[in-house]
Formats: structure tokens, C-alpha cells, sequence
């Protein structure tokens, strides 16, 4: 089928992803802390390595011994997988491919209905109070929360990330050339914003609670069903826990600085053990737009942020989101959100007490002492990992008495030492360089300026940190880095020949015996993604991962209920990795640690994202994101006619639902 491509000669293309993107690719961080790359090169530099290992080979070979050995060969050794689908085919088309023998069916896509009034999807006539109605755009974490204990029926929670005007709206966009470092450059210019086309926005963003029943094997929305939700960025949220009520997040149309509207830029996220549904806030900067000077009260921490971003032009019709206008509102994003999904009038609320930045993912884990953990990572290159460790124990027996466990606790950013151990540092007011002389007069000043006070306490900069999960089967979490092309060529040594870090790692950390509230752990590398057939990529997939199984970019993963290791992927392609983005299962015990499998891809321009599993893992729901979305791609010619394109009808991001046939557990 034909599809818009980007050209191979001149003139080069510039997308708005490209641009998108560039928001992360910054790296605000300007402190002197080491970055993880310094981390990594000292303490495996101390390492013998063995006879024919990934750092010999990557200097000494062009092709690296491990793409030689067959997976047959591998498993002849005894490295067995604890994974036995049959693998696919890595590549690029224009579809979504699944291992042989399971199902992958969609189950909501942007625009379908939700409730039983809603309105039916007409994309050439949208209007805000439709899109209200209706799933939203770019849909990013995707969890499930059983109702009455039920694995076939319970509550379908999705973040909705971003929008895509060039593919979302018809008609609003041209091609158009300009001249850029001396080179001529095509791009897809959108057209003019009003605010209706903003409210569009605005309602597609949030999230979505919808209840999901298996009805004869295939998944199906209830749209009756009385908890389901829309989630938008108007919606009404209260500010709880130690920024509640402080003077820099109040406004002049909030001045208790507890009541905020909407939230925005909710990528991965979380379900907690009493069944909440957590969004966290990510690239919250690039909503806003006005002009800083440094006298301006916000502008240190501000900058930090890379706020203004001025990637949307809502602060044309909105002041709260010019921050020359409203110094203050920015401070009212930046946070996790946990929603009640059992009271659909409950009022959302940002926790405070777990810090501001730009939170990936939200994953929480019950500790042996009762305490909850949530882990998250500031999705920026050269920012930081975190966790938080709640005051409260969490009472399995009152749901009631852990509603608001969240607003007290302990914020800790990690600190990665060359000798293999994580120091998880307090970012208490008083302690250490938190002083008022240090610019920290409260608590709440070292909760809103997050960023700066990880940077006082001398954190590890890390390669770009997107989702961490807790593995509660093994007492390890996994850190997913999606790359770092700002690495410096004089950090290369034998033992990590990775410059410009294009494909990212994967962090193993081993809480201590078990006690996720640890504040002394170790850490490894799992994983060095790419190409491991290129020596100078220096990946260290096992010997047994084909040459479908290896991947660059992990951003999001999942945990099964075996303790197995899901991997999902944002931005391989074509031109870099020759395939589009997906889920590999990674194997992390035994003789086959290391080695990765692909179990299902994307169509050419999305994302994966998602995953995640009902309670028995005979279900994994993952989302396809920006489908289309490559080279010049517009509402009327993306880049795939994925799954129901006719030319009035747009490409639609989609949540799908994958089944074993005839039943029984993925994988």
C-alpha cells in the first residue's frame, strides 16, 4: 500500500516529532554531578573481563563474536529461555505483527465511544465536547484494575500523552521548505491555531477510565458501565500534601493554591496496591509559552525545566499557561496524579510529597514492612532516578485509610557509585545543602525545585531515565534508559565504547535483602541495546538473541505475573535500528539472562507503549502510539494506512488487547 516516506536525497525533512523530541534531547541539567556514563566507565573499567566479552570484542573485531552464534548453538550451551513463543520478524511496514498463535486485537482507538451518549467519532467535524465523550489521543501507560478480583473484568486506565495537530486535524498543514544550517529543509507547517482547535487539544489530552469485560474470549468496552471517565486538561484537581497552599502555587484564580485544573503530558504511570490510578506529569514544559528574564520569581527553576517549552499555542487563548502573564501556574504541573477510579466524581490529586519534575512512569511495590515504594525517572537526558517511601504503612484491610498515603514520605534520588552499589539520597529541607542560605526555605521549595535540589545533593546524571519497575518476584527494579546522544567522545574506554549512547541501556538494581525502602543497594547493567553485529555499538545482548531479538531505545516495560521482563521501545526505525518500535521479552535469571525476544511491532512511525498485564497474564494490553507519524506525515497522508485509513478517516492511536489462542498465559 502507498504511504508517505521521508525522502532519501535533498532536501532533508524536519518532523514535528523531530521537534517534539528536541524538548528531551536539551538536557537542562548544567550541574557538575557525574553522569552515568562517568559511573559505568569507572567501575567496569576495575573489571576483568573474560576471554572473547563484549569489550574485547567491540575493539578488536569488526563484527562481534556474539552475532555469530545461532540461538540453536546458544541453547545448545544450555542458555534457556524462559520464554517459548516463537519469535517474529523484526522490520518495518505498514501494520502490527504478534507472535504466532496469540491475538492481537484493537480495543479502543482515538475517537471510539466511551459512554452511552457518547457521539459518534466524526474527524472532519471535531469539537471539544465530543472529544470529552470519546478515548483520547496518544495513548501512553495502559493498566487494568480488577473489579470484585475479577482477571476478565475490571477497569481499563490510559494515559492520553500528547497530540499530533498535523495528523489529528484535516486540512491544517502544508509542506514547505526552508533554509537551515545551509541546507535546504523540508517540513510540515501547521496552520493557524483558534481556540476551538485548543480546546480540541485540551480534551483529547488526561486519561481515560473505562470498564472492560472478556466476552467469549475477545475484550470489549462496557459503555454503560458506571465508573468510566474522561480526564482532560480542564478537568478539577486539588494540590495535596507539603505544596498545598504554599505562595508559589497560588494564582489569581486559585489564591489557596490547592484547586488546579487540569493535567497534561501523562506518559507512563501506575496502579497502586489499593487500586488508584496514578498519571504522571512529564514534558508539563512545553505547554507553556511567554517570555523570562532572570527577575522574573520563577527563573531559576524555571530554566532548570526548560520552561517556557512553546510547543502548543495554548497560552494564546489561556492565560495561565503564559508564564509572563502567570508566574506561578507552571508550578501546579510537574507532579504525580492519583485518581479514586471507584468514584467517578472524585476530585484528582496531585501528591505533592513525591517531588516535581518530569515524571516517567509511576510504579509502585507494597515493601515487607508494609511501606509503599514508587519509583520514577525525570525523562530528560542527564537527570535523575527516584523513589518514594511512604510514612504510612498500607492497610490491606481499609481501603479508605490509604487514600491519602501519598502525601507523607520520604523523597529519595539516586546516587550510582563506581563500586556497584546506589546510594538513595533524602531530599529533606535542612539536611545537607537543603537550607534556606541554598535557596530551600521549606519543604515545599525543595519539592517544587526537585531538579535543583537533586543537582545540590550531587545525584548521578542518567542517560535519559523513562519507566522503572519493581520486580516484587526477585526484589530487583529495572531501569529503562532510552539514550544519550549528548555523551562525549572522551568518555570512551574498552570497557564502554559508547559514545553518543543512541540505543540506551537497561539498570539492574538489587534492592538489599529485599527492602525496596533500602538506602544503600547495588546496581548492574542488564542490558547495552543495539545492533550487537556492529562492534563499535558495544550491545551485550546473550548469545542466544537472533537477529530479530536485539533493540535499541527501551522505554517502557512490565513485569508478569512469573516476574518476567517485558520491554517496550520508543524510536527505532528504519534509518537507524532497520525496524520499527515494539515488545521484546527479556530474559534477567539464569544462563539466558540477557537474551531478548520480539513478540510483537508496530506499524512504521509509532511507538510502543503501555505494557501491561491483567492479574493473570493471560492478557497483555499494550498501546500503539502516533501511528503514522513519520517523514512528512499529515492527517491526509500518514505514513500508514493502520488499521481502518479510507481518507476521512485518520490514522488512529489504539490500545490492543493480546490473547493466547486458545487461552492460557502470554509468553
Amino acid at each position: 500500500m502507498d504511504h508517505v516516506a521521508a525522502p532519501t536525497t535533498a532536501p532533508e525533512i524536519e518532523t514535528l516529532t523531530d521537534r517534539r523530541e528536541a524538548l528531551e534531547d536539551i538536557g537542562q541539567n548544567c550541574s557538575t554531578n557525574p553522569t552515568m556514563g562517568d559511573i559505568i566507565n569507572r567501575r567496569f573499567s576495575r573489571r576483568s573481563f573474560m576471554a572473547g566479552s563484549l569489550a574485547v570484542a567491540a575493539i578488536s573485531t569488526t563484527v562481534s563474536p556474539l552475532a555469530i552464534l545461532t540461538a540453536e548453538d546458544a541453547r545448545a550451551n544450555g542458555r534457556l529461555s524462559g520464554f517459548d513463543f516463537t519469535e517474529i520478524e523484526a522490520g518495518v511496514d505498514e501494520t502490527h505483527h504478534v507472535a504466532e498463535g496469540y491475538d492481537a486485537n484493537i480495543l479502543l482507538r482515538w475517537g471510539d465511544k466511551l459512554f452511552a451518549d457518547s457521539p459518534d467519532f466524526d474527524p472532519l467535524n471535531q469539537t471539544a465536547a465530543a472529544q470529552e465523550k470519546l478515548f483520547g489521543y496518544n495513548n501512553d501507560y495502559v493498566g487494568f484494575i480488577p473489579l470484585e478480583g475479577n482477571p476478565d473484568h475490571g477497569l481499563l486506565v490510559v494515559n492520553h500523552e500528547y497530540t499530533n495537530a498535523e495528523i489529528m486535524f484535516p486540512k491544517f498543514t502544508s509542506i514547505v521548505k526552508e533554509t537551515k544550517d545551509g541546507k535546504e529543509v523540508e517540513k510540515v507547517q501547521l496552520g493557524e491555531y483558534t481556540k476551538e482547535l485548543v480546546d480540541i487539544e485540551m480534551a483529547a489530552h488526561g486519561g481515560t477510565i473505562v470498564e472492560i469485560r472478556k466476552v467469549d474470549g475477545k475484550w470489549q468496552p462496557v459503555l454503560d458501565g458506571k465508573y468510566n471517565r474522561r480526564i482532560t486538561a480542564k478537568t478539577e484537581m486539588q494540590l495535596s500534601g507539603p505544596v498545598a497552599g504554599h505562595e508559589r502555587v497560588k494564582t489569581p484564580s486559585d489564591p489557596t493554591g490547592k484547586q488546579v485544573f487540569g493535567t497534561i503530558n501523562n506518559c507512563a504511570g501506575g496502579v497502586t496496591a489499593w487500586g488508584t490510578y496514578l498519571m504522571s506529569e512529564e514534558n508539563f514544559n512545553g505547554y507553556f509559552g511567554g517570555e523570562i528574564a532572570e527577575d522574573h520569581p520563577e527563573f531559576k527553576q524555571l530554566k532548570r525545566l526548560g520552561a517556557p517549552g512553546g510547543s502548543y499555542e495554548w497560552s494564546k487563548f489561556y492565560d495561565r499557561f503564559d508564564v509572563s502573564k502567570e508566574p506561578t501556574e507552571a508550578n501546579r504541573f510537574g507532579w504525580i496524579v492519583e485518581v479514586d477510579v471507584m468514584d467517578p466524581n472524585s476530585v484528582p490529586k496531585k501528591r505533592t510529597a513525591t517531588g516535581r519534575y518530569k515524571h516517567e512512569g509511576c510504579e509502585s511495590i507494597v515493601n515487607k514492612d508494609g511501606r509503599v515504594v514508587l519509583y520514577s525517572g525525570d525523562d530528560e537526558r542527564f537527570d535523575y532516578v527516584y523513589k518514594f517511601v511512604t510514612k504510612a504503612a498500607f492497610n490491606p484491610n481499609d481501603r479508605a485509610a490509604n487514600m491519602d498515603i501519598l502525601d507523607e514520605g520520604t523523597l529519595y534520588v539516586a546516587k550510582f557509585d563506581a563500586d556497584g552499589t546506589v546510594e538513595w539520597m533524602p531530599l529533606i529541607h535542612g539536611e545537607g545543602p537543603l537550607t534556606e542560605a541554598n535557596g530551600f526555605a521549606s519543604q515545599a521549595d525543595v519539592l517544587i525545585n526537585t531538579r535543583l535540589a537533586s543537582d545540590a545533593l550531587g545525584a548521578t546524571k542518567m542517560d535519559r531515565p523513562e519507566d522503572i519497575q519493581p520486580n516484587a518476584k526477585t526484589g530487583k527494579v529495572y531501569v529503562m534508559l532510552t539514550n544519550n546522544t549528548k555523551r562525549k567522545d572522551d568518555q570512551i574506554d574498552a570497557a564502554n565504547p559508547r559514545a553518543k549512547n543512541a540505543f540506551g541501556h537497561i539498570v539492574e538494581i538489587t534492592e538489599t535483602d529485599g527492602d525496596y525502602t533500602s538506602t544503600k543497594s547495588k546496581w548492574d547493567v542488564l542490558l547495552k541495546c543495539g545492533d550487537p553485529s556492529v562492534a563499535e555499538v558495544g550491545a551485550s545482548f546473550s548469545t542466544a538473541t537472533t537477529k530479530n531479538g536485539w533493540f535499541g531505545m527501551p522505554d517502557n516495560c512490565a513485569i508478569d505475573a512469573d516476574g518476567r521482563l517485558w520491554v517496550a521501545t520508543d524510536g527505532n526505525n528504519e534509518k537507524d535500528t532497520g525496524r520499527t518500535d515494539g515488545i521484546w521479552a527479556v530474559d534477567t535469571e539464569g544462563d539466558a539472562r540477557g537474551t531478548s525476544k520480539l513478540f510483537f511491532r508496530v506499524p512504521v512511525g509509532a511507538e510502543m507503549c503501555g505494557p501491561s498485564f491483567n492479574p493473570t497474564s493471560d492478557t497483555f494490553f499494550v498501546a500503539v502510539q502516533h501511528p503514522g507519524d513519520a517523514g512528512l506525515a499529515t492527517f491526509e497522508n500518514p505514513a500508514t494506512r493502520w488499521p481502518d485509513f479510507k481518507g476521512d478517516m485518520p490514522v488512529r492511536p489504539a490500545v490492543i488487547a493480546i490473547t493466547k489462542q486458545g487461552g492460557g498465559k502470554i509468553g
